[in-house]
């Protein structure tokens, strides 16, 4: 006695509950009894119907190697950017581990991750990061002036010189220029030249590498009060107009 195969078995459109399958079914299938209910109707076999659906349900699946590939790629580049505080990287995470194969469990992560590239490309995470650092010279900068009105020049001049340097290089580097291993007054003539500083700024700028130098070298005698003074409200005017945005 042959073995029957059940991939052959007819199923008829009465079985079908779906309006779109039942309506290809009627076009296309052949009159045969079916092997579920008897009757004779527009039929497939089984295995027309796993062919014409298997295609539907991978469409809405994704595989679990997919997923780890976004993961091992998406979730690293949001961390660097953005870093693990972010809410794009929270985000991110917490739709993952939702993430259960199919198609719409998928959209949130490919959305999360779309959200994070257009405020990368338009300048926002580097906007708060010139905010924060702002926030961060400006406390450098009051300690500075505070030192200062106290006598204690020197400590001042070391205060506001740091920032000075730090704020430089954060600010160029925000607009896309290398400063690595860049002293500062290379920094400052690339600032210049790239038209990123102008006006009075741009002047008072030409001043401040040597004052740094002095600074931080130690040089005490070559540092007036109103040396440090001029140094404290250039960098108090660079914050405000660079890194308040």
């Amino acid at each position: 006695m042959a073995q029957r195969n059940f991939n052959d078995e007819p199923i008829c459109v009465e079985c079908i509950g779906d309006a779109f399958l039942r309506e290809e079914i009627q076009e296309t299938g052949g009159a045969a009894a079916c092997s579920i209910c008897g009757t004779v109707a527009p039929s497939w076999a089984a295995r027309q119907y796993a062919a014409r659906i298997q295609p539907l349900l991978a469409s809405r699946f994704v595989r679990e190697s997919q997923r780890d590939e976004m993961l091992a790629s998406d979730l690293p580049e949001l961390e660097a950017v953005f870093g693990e505080d972010s809410p794009h990287y929270k985000n991110f995470s917490e739709a993952y581990t939702r993430c259960n194969g199919y198609e719409i469990s998928v959209l949130p992560l490919k959305a999360v991750f779309a959200a994070a590239k257009e405020d990368f490309e338009g300048g926002y995470v580097f906007n708060v990061d010139l905010r924060v650092s702002g926030e961060v010279f400006g406390d450098f900068v009051i300690l500075a002036r505070q030192a200062l009105s106290e006598g204690h020049k020197d400590v001042a001049a070391v205060l506001a010189s740091a920032a000075l340097e730090d704020a430089l290089k954060r600010f160029a580097r925000a607009n896309n220029l290398d400063v690595h291993e860049k002293t500062m007054h290379d920094i400052v003539n690339l600032l210049k030249s790239s038209g990123l500083v102008g006006g009075a700024q741009k002047s008072l700028l030409d001043t401040m590498p040597k004052l740094r130098n002095a600074a931080l070298h130690a040089e005490w005698n070559k540092l007036t009060e109103p040396d440090v003074s001029s140094i404290i409200g250039f960098v108090e005017q660079f914050l405000l107009t660079k890194f308040s945005a």
